[in-house]
């Protein structure tokens, strides 16, 4: 069997779940208040970053700052990339949260994950390893789930380093044929990752009821958290109550429904302040706030400073 942790069934099939919790509201994001009736401006994304990039995971170890802040938001909020991702860690553990399951990983994971995968990861000390970034296309054929893989063998943890290291070289090449040596590169790491799932053992991995929630409940995050819904309205897309989705989240990471969604939010939130010039009134209507007084209370609240002023912090 296919060493694949996290399967979503449609949402029609989550009907096994129990409806009779009591239908107590779950704390949601903000406060509830009267519907915008203005129509946010059609503001444009950060544009797509290359294809293939492969990046040091030591960037990611963060670094704080007198609030006690840092860049940590980086790695452990709750955030997704557009296009498939795989992260090796080659020294360091902690934990990560990947379609809102925890696990620990520690030195010679691998953790692979489809496009707009929503996930973040804690670091204990400093870690080493990269993080790839590959496109999704259906001639480089990757994984269509996350995956969680441990290796303990030495031939294999060389094997995808080495091919990491491939990767890594011929994008830094300008040669002929550079383009197809790259989609080469990328085929060769999904041929890997095929092979490694084929022969690993399954090790009870594939999750209950409450983790099939769990990570249908933040891949409709994915989809719609610009909209600014309330845990309410993703609980009755899902068909269960808003006390019995809380009481997944809390099963399978620790945190209630609301945290998720509110840390998605700001994670978004902190991006755009960070890596585009876009007025704060703008990122506000692209979250789906009503005003940009609104956005900041709640962004202040969060981060316990102000839009403007994080944006011009270190």
């Amino acid at each position: 069997m296919a060493n694949r942790i996290f399967h979503t069934p449609p949402l029609g099939n989550l009907s096994d779940t129990p409806h009779h919790a009591r239908d107590v509201q779950a704390p949601a994001v903000i406060s509830a208040s009267k519907p915008r009736t203005s129509t946010a401006p059609k503001i444009p994304d950060i544009p797509m970053p290359p294809a293939y990039r492969v990046e040091p995971l030591a960037r990611y170890n963060g670094t704080s700052t007198a609030s006690g802040h840092g860049d940590k938001w980086r790695t452990q909020a709750m955030r997704s990339h557009r296009s498939p991702s795989l992260l090796w860690f080659t020294r360091g553990q902690g934990r990560f949260t990947m379609s809102g399951i925890t696990r620990g990983f520690g030195p010679h994971n691998l953790i692979f994950l489809p496009s707009r995968t929503m996930y973040g990861f804690e670091p204990i000390g400093q870690i080493s390893g990269y993080i790839v970034h590959l496109p999704d296309t259906d001639q480089i054929a990757l994984p269509d789930e996350p995956l969680h893989l441990r290796f303990t063998e030495v031939m294999q943890q060389n094997e995808i380093t080495g091919l990491i290291d491939g990767l890594a070289r011929e994008i830094d090449n300008d040669l002929p044929g550079h383009e197809r040596a790259l989609a080469l590169q990328g085929g060769l790491i999904s041929v890997w990752l095929e092979r490694q799932m084929s022969v690993m053992p399954d090790n009870a991995l594939t999750p209950d009821a409450s983790r099939r929630l769990v990570a249908a409940f933040t891949a409709l995050i994915e989809s719609q958290f610009r909209a600014h819904h309330s845990v309410s309205h993703y609980a009755a897309a899902l068909g269960v109550t808003p006390t019995h989705l809380t009481r997944a989240c809390n099963i399978a990471n620790g945190h209630a429904a609301s945290v998720l969604l509110a840390d998605r939010i700001h994670f978004e939130a902190r991006r755009l302040l960070k890596e585009t010039d876009l007025p704060v009134k703008d990122i506000a209507h692209k979250l789906g706030f009503q005003s940009a007084a609104y956005f900041s209370r709640a962004f202040q609240k969060v981060t316990h400073v102000t839009p403007r002023g994080f944006r011009t912090s270190r």
